[in-house]
């Protein structure tokens, strides 16, 4: 499907690694204008992995500054740009399955990603008027770097593809696909909605 995008200028966050890298890489093979940014993420990754009773104060601050009051400050100064200039846009947002299921050991994490799922319905229903659609992306296990270390162990994954009816985790291309599509104007009728790309896991 021919989505036309090319002449286009996207902001990717989150762009180093993993889902943001492929955003990045999917852009500029469609003719993108591409802004890139990025942050290290280890400390995060191991913070979200806290059981409940062991949550800091500290842990639940940095999980909410980079899942949540990041991607509303840096929604703000796009929106307000768009605005500005009297253009349309779309907001995509990397949400989550854990923002409507919960997960063991992922208590702040799932907390972020369902704030981050009204978050964009919030957005959506407030930058309509403007012409800016906001949606979200909500993938399973994805096979990125991160993903395949945290899911390496056989045990630990056959909890999580037991709940998935299609039987896999995700690979980085098909959260991409999805996200493309939601910029894309074949979407153009679309926003404030949370897509799963999750194999079936909310629907089991």
């Amino acid at each position: 499907m021919e989505l036309g995008l090319a002449g286009r200028r996207a902001l990717v966050t989150g762009a180093g690694k993993g889902i943001g890298r492929g955003t990045v890489q999917a852009l500029h093979a469609a003719g993108v204008q591409v802004v890139a940014v990025s942050r290290t993420r280890a400390d995060l990754d191991s913070l979200v992995r806290e059981p409940f009773l062991e949550v800091t104060k500290e842990a639940y601050d940095t999980s909410f500054n980079v899942n949540l009051r990041a991607v509303l400050q840096v929604s703000q100064i796009v929106a307000r740009g768009l605005i500005a200039r009297g253009a349309p846009g779309s907001i995509v947002n990397v949400s989550s399955q854990a923002s409507q299921r919960a997960i063991t050991n992922h208590s702040v994490y799932c907390s972020t990603k369902g704030a981050m799922d009204m978050l964009t319905k919030a957005m959506a229903l407030e930058l309509g008027p403007h012409k800016i659609r906001v949606n979200a992306v909500n993938p399973t296990v994805v096979m990125t770097p991160m993903g395949q270390a945290n899911w390496s162990n056989p045990q630990k994954a056959k909890t999580m593809l037991d709940r998935i009816p299609l039987g896999r985790f995700a690979e980085v291309e098909n959260v991409v696909d999805i996200i493309l599509f939601l910029l894309s104007d074949r979407s153009s009728m679309t926003t404030g909605s949370t897509v799963p790309v999750d194999g079936g896991f909310l629907a089991s």
